[in-house]
């Protein structure tokens, strides 16, 4: 009988200490993606470089395909700017494909958002950005690529 207790008492305080555990490593692993930084994307060299038309086509057939190849990829797309949408605190230029309505979307780091808000719809520009991917809406039939930390890129 006091065997029995003993194993048990053994039992419950191995399954405590691996609770315990699991709980650090997965607190551990939240405090990591929560404080993550990213290098200035301005230093940061692209992956690919687009032109706007063409990249926003490549996503229309199979934007799975796309996605694989792009997503968190640093990709400098080159375009006429078609929209130029200011806020409070933020900048967003867009690139419309004028065919399908589609369209990639770039909101800028908070130390550029002088420079985005000079920009006017109809500039030749080249934009660098981290690529979040594109989603396809078929409410609206379009196809929306987002970009994120974005930079003029000169």
């Amino acid at each position: 009988m006091i065997a029995e207790t003993i194993k048990r008492k053994s039992w419950k305080k191995k399954l405590l200490v691996s609770g315990l555990i699991l709980l650090l490593a997965l607190g551990s692993i939240y405090w990591y993606v929560a404080t993550e930084k990213f290098s200035d994307t301005k230093k940061v060299k692209s992956d690919y470089t687009v032109n706007a038309i063409e990249f926003i086509h490549e996503f229309l057939p199979n934007d799975d395909a796309a996605n694989k190849k792009y997503t968190d990829r640093i990709i400098t797309v080159s375009g006429i700017i078609s929209e130029v949408e200011a806020a409070d605190t933020t900048v967003n230029i867009k690139f419309i494909d004028t065919a399908s309505g589609s369209y990639a979307i770039f909101a800028f780091q908070q130390q550029y958002m002088a420079e985005a808000k000079s920009l006017k719809a109809g500039e030749q520009v080249s934009i660098k950005g981290s690529c979040s991917g594109g989603v396809f809406s078929q409410i609206l039939g379009v196809e929306s690529i987002t970009f994120k930390r974005c930079t003029l890129d000169k």
